[in-house]
């Protein structure tokens, strides 16, 4: 490996503290860099040569038409623009080049990508499904699920509830999002029903490792974590029959964009939602023009129209 390269991942990691995944992507565009360049120069590596004083804008510039014709996406290329102006950025620090070829170079635009909701049956279906049964694995999904749709809750923030975070007498939970920001989020009647039947009946079959405080616990006793909340989610939707694909933010997403076509304000959804910036929780609002525009032409009389 090339020693700048190398004294850079050990300043990302013993530094910065970056984590083991993102010091092996910048590891590789870095690679990618070097490599593309030697292939163009048609030249061979020399370890004794200081390679990096030859990179200029221009050969970034070929480098990301490079990503580009690779059909790279827009994500990934912005990523690798971010791992060499870091890795420049450094090179500057340190007093081994005096000018940034990365200095100018704009990342593609992201598509915006709009968050896939469940239609309001759908949820219907799903939350139904999981409520037909009374085993303590049925009670505890039911819970689960019931409460992610009446509070938006983020799934790192569902599993990592505490018993103590609910308040039954009244209604509320306290969340604690990112950043070890809390919020209060209120929970409606028939929520706090359901979670309190899994409490009383079903957890303490689950808490064989005495779990004080987990409110969400796995067969085994220990606290349920993302990845089981999302096979708890796709099996519930598939034995209610819903073909959509579902990730573990979709009763999130559900969420908010039920609440915003049903009229709720944006800033209100935004403080439900944890969201430090109204300009996240916007995506929302186009979420509830789409079906706006739907209903607007199911409904009016000549939008069937032509000529």
């Amino acid at each position: 490996m090339d020693q700048y390269i190398q004294n850079f991942l050990i300043y990302i990691t013993a530094i910065k503290g970056y984590s083991r995944n993102t010091v092996e992507s910048y590891r590789s565009d870095l690679e990618q860099l070097l490599s593309q360049i030697l292939e163009e120069s048609q030249k061979s590596y020399n370890p004794d040569e200081f390679f990096w004083s030859r990179v200029d804008r221009e050969s970034i510039n070929e480098y990301m038409a490079s990503l580009k014709a690779r059909e790279y996406s827009s994500a990934t290329i912005s990523r690798k623009i971010a791992s060499l102006r870091s890795f420049f950025g450094f090179l500057i620090d340190e007093r081994f080049i005096d000018k940034d070829p990365t200095e100018g170079i704009r990342s593609p635009k992201k598509r915006r990508i709009l968050p896939k909701t469940l239609s309001i049956d759908d949820v219907q279906e799903l939350l139904d499904k999981s409520q037909e049964q009374d085993t303590p694995d049925s009670l505890r999904n039911a819970a689960m699920l019931e409460l992610m749709y009446a509070t938006g809750m983020r799934v790192s923030e569902l599993v990592g509830l505490n018993i103590q975070d609910i308040n039954f007498e009244d209604s509320y939970i306290l969340c604690v999002g990112k950043g070890s920001k809390e919020r209060i989020v209120p929970v409606y009647p028939r929520a706090l029903r359901i979670v309190l039947d899994y409490l009383t009946l079903a957890r303490p079959k689950f808490a064989i490792k005495r779990e004080k405080n987990a409110m969400f616990l796995n067969t085994r006793g220990s606290r349920l974590t993302r990845q089981g909340f999302w096979l708890i989610l796709k099996k519930v939707a598939l034995d209610a029959g819903i073909a959509q694909t579902l990730t573990p933010h979709s009763l999130r997403h559900s969420f908010a964009s039920h609440l915003i076509n049903g009229g709720a304000a944006l800033r209100y959804v935004q403080e439900l939602l944890g969201h430090s910036s109204i300009s996240t929780t916007q995506i929302y609002t186009h979420l509830a023009s789409d079906k706006l525009r739907e209903e607007y032409e199911k409904a009016h009389p000549r939008s069937g129209a032509v000529g």
